[in-house]
C-alpha cells in the first residue's frame, strides 16, 4: 500500500509536488484511513499563508526528501473531509469505521487514536501533542449531531468555516463589540468584512446579520458584489475601490478574511472611530503582509481555539455543543435553499486533479459560488 500527498513549498505557495510514498506497517494501537474525500476552500489557503506563524505545518509534516528541496522546505496543507479506517491495530477503533476530522492532503493518514469516546477520539501521535486539541479530534460518523450522509459535501465544505465564523461573532457580541459606537449613540456599529465573498466571510456575515445592534458591511472585488448582495446576510457591500463611500467617522471594527496589506492599512487609515481590527485570515496571499506601525488599533490575529475554551468553561461542553449544532442546522438549511442555493458543488477525483483545484483554489480566480471537494481516488 502507499500513499500519494500533494506537497507545497512553504516559501513558495504556488509551486507544489505530488509525492508517492510506500506505507510503513503500523505501530500497535494506531489506524490507517483512506481519506475518501475533503474540501478545498480559501481557508485551507490561510492554512498554509499562516503555516509557519500558526504551526500548521506541524500537523502532518513531510517526510523523505521532496523534489527540489529538503523535506523541511515543503508542507502538507491540513483539510477537513473524510475518511474511512482500513487498518486497525486499536482495539476500540473497527476497520470499516467513518470519520470525519482534519487531514492531510493526501489518500491516506495514520492516527494514533487516544482518549476514546461513543463520540470519536484524538490522535496522540507524539508530533501532535503540543498542538491544539481542537485539530486533533476525530468524530465518529455514526455518533457525530452534526452527520447526516447525503450533506458530506457541506459539511466538509462549511463545517469547519462556520464554527470560525460562529466564534467570530460570539467573540465580538460578547466584548460588546469593543465599544464602537459614538458619542451620541446615534449610529450603530459598522463590521466591517474583507473578502466578502469566501465561505467564511459570508458565515459570519450570516451570524452577525441575526443582530440589530450593528450593521455588517461586505468588502470585495468589483466581480463578486452581486454575488455578495444575493446573500441578503450584508447590510451594504461595497467594491475595495469604493472604500471613501463610507463614512470617515462610522463607528466599525474591522474583520479581515483577505490579510491584505495595502487593504488594511487604507481601512484603518480611513476610519477614525476603528475600534477593533481582528485579523482572520489571508485570501488575497499575493498581498500578504504584517501590521506593523498602522493608525488605530493594534490588529489581532483571532485565534478561534481560545474562544472555544471560554466558551466550553462560560457554558460546559455539552451546552456549547448544543448551541452549535442548533445553528449549524439552521445555516445549513439557509445555504443549501433549494431556489437560490450558496454553493454548487464540484467534484475533483485524481492526483492530477488535486493540484489543478489547489491552483485554481489558491490563485481565488474561481466562481465564488463554488465549492471544491477533493479526492485522491479516481474512482470517487
Amino acid at each position: 500500500m502507499s500513499t500519494t500527498a500533494l506537497l507545497v513549498r512553504k516559501d513558495h505557495l504556488p509551486t507544489t509536488a505530488l509525492q508517492t510514498t510506500a506505507d510503513s506497517p503500523l505501530a500497535d494501537g494506531q489506524v490507517r484511513c483512506r481519506i475518501d474525500r475533503f474540501a478545498l476552500t480559501a481557508n485551507n489557503i490561510t492554512y498554509a499563508a499562516f503555516g509557519t506563524a500558526m504551526n500548521y505545518w506541524q500537523f502532518f509534516p513531510v517526510d523523505g526528501v521532496a523534489p527540489g528541496g529538503t523535506a523541511a522546505d515543503w508542507g502538507c496543507i491540513p483539510v477537513w473531509g473524510f475518511a474511512d479506517v482500513v487498518q486497525s491495530l486499536h482495539p476500540g477503533v473497527a476497520v470499516g469505521e467513518r470519520l470525519y476530522g482534519y487531514w492531510p492532503m493526501a489518500s491516506h493518514a495514520v492516527l494514533q487514536p487516544a482518549r476514546l469516546s461513543a463520540a470519536g477520539f484524538s490522535d496522540a501521535a507524539p508530533h501532535r501533542a503540543a498542538l491544539h486539541a481542537v485539530y486533533n479530534q476525530y468524530q465518529r460518523c455514526s455518533a457525530d449531531p452534526f452527520y447526516t450522509a447525503d450533506t458530506e459535501d457541506l459539511q466538509a465544505l462549511l463545517r469547519p468555516l462556520f464554527l470560525t465564523a460562529w466564534l467570530i461573532d460570539d467573540f465580538l457580541a460578547d466584548n460588546r463589540y469593543f465599544g464602537s459606537t459614538d458619542a451620541a449613540g446615534a449610529r450603530k456599529p459598522a463590521m466591517l468584512l474583507s473578502s466578502a465573498s469566501s465561505k467564511t466571510a459570508y458565515a459570519t456575515a450570516a451570524r452577525l446579520a441575526l443582530r440589530p445592534e450593528i450593521e455588517v458591511i461586505g468588502l470585495t472585488s468589483t466581480g463578486n458584489v452581486a454575488f455578495c448582495e444575493s446573500l441578503g446576510v450584508y447590510h451594504r457591500v461595497i467594491s475595495y475601490d469604493q472604500l471613501d463611500t463610507v463614512a470617515a467617522d462610522l463607528p466599525c471594527i474591522y474583520v479581515d478574511f483577505a490579510g491584505d496589506g495595502a487593504l488594511r492599512l487604507a481601512v484603518h487609515s480611513r476610519f477614525s472611530a476603528l475600534a477593533y481590527s481582528a485579523s482572520i485570515g489571508g485570501t488575497h496571499v499575493e498581498n500578504l503582509a504584517g501590521a506593523r506601525d498602522l493608525p488605530g488599533p493594534r490588529a489581532t490575529l483571532f485565534f478561534a481555539p481560545a474562544q472555544v475554551k471560554k466558551r466550553s468553561t462560560d457554558w460546559g461542553g455539552a451546552e456549547f455543543n448544543r448551541r452549535l449544532v442548533a445553528d449549524w442546522q439552521l445555516f445549513r438549511a439557509q445555504v443549501s435553499h433549494p431556489a437560490a442555493p450558496w454553493v454548487v458543488v464540484q467534484q475533483h477525483a485524481g492526483p492530477a486533479a488535486v493540484q489543478r483545484a489547489y491552483a485554481t483554489v489558491l490563485g481565488g480566480k474561481g466562481d465564488a459560488r463554488m465549492g471544491h471537494m477533493l479526492s485522491f481516488d479516481v474512482a470517487t
